[in-house]
């Protein structure tokens, strides 16, 4: 798979790993719109294809703000690339999927999570305009994923029954 790049300049930062309490901790609304912000999401993209993710939140690295990027594919094989500033899941419906899912903060396990086929997401972009984005498939696996994490959760919340047993398992041996 070829390493995916983005045109802005940023500075990879640390991805906060479970058990740092800023992935526990639910994120502010991001109210100044300026450069900070702009380097911010610029540093989140680079994170983001550093550690070869599909999608990164504020307070994976640190930041307890309501933001995300992403960068995955739909249904459809249609590549979505951008940032939500103050994201709200506005819609997470359809069938629910049952697939394999990883995330940067838990990394090297993955788990059968179930997620909805179709979720909209609004907000707005870093200049303070509103955007609205609707994804399918893996796209919307993706926007359930991070705007979970804005609000302190991680993606082994939503598994229940045995597949939670089995990625508390894991993670407790690796503390171990």
């Amino acid at each position: 798979m070829s390493k995916r790049t983005h045109t802005r300049r940023g500075t990879a930062r640390p991805v906060r790993l479970l058990g740092d309490p800023v992935l526990r901790t639910e994120c502010d609304p991001v109210r100044t719109f300026d450069q900070s912000l702009e380097r911010l999401v610029d540093d989140m993209f680079v994170t983001m294809y550093e550690e070869d993710g599909a999608g990164l939140a504020g307070n994976q690295i640190g930041v307890g703000l309501r933001i995300f990027v992403y960068d995955c594919e739909d249904d459809k094989g249609r590549r979505h690339i951008g940032h939500v500033v103050n994201p709200t899941l506005v819609a997470a419906d359809g069938d629910v999927l049952v697939e394999s899912e990883g995330c940067l903060s838990v990394p090297g396990m993955r788990f059968d999570t179930p997620r909805y086929s179709h979720a909209v997401v609004e907000g707005v972009d870093m200049k303070g305009k509103p955007v609205r984005v609707e994804g399918t498939g893996y796209f919307a696996r993706c926007l359930q994923h991070e705007c979970g994490h804005l609000e302190g959760k991680v993606y082994i919340d939503v598994l229940s029954g045995e597949a939670r047993k089995e990625a508390m398992r894991a993670i407790r041996a690796l503390r171990q």
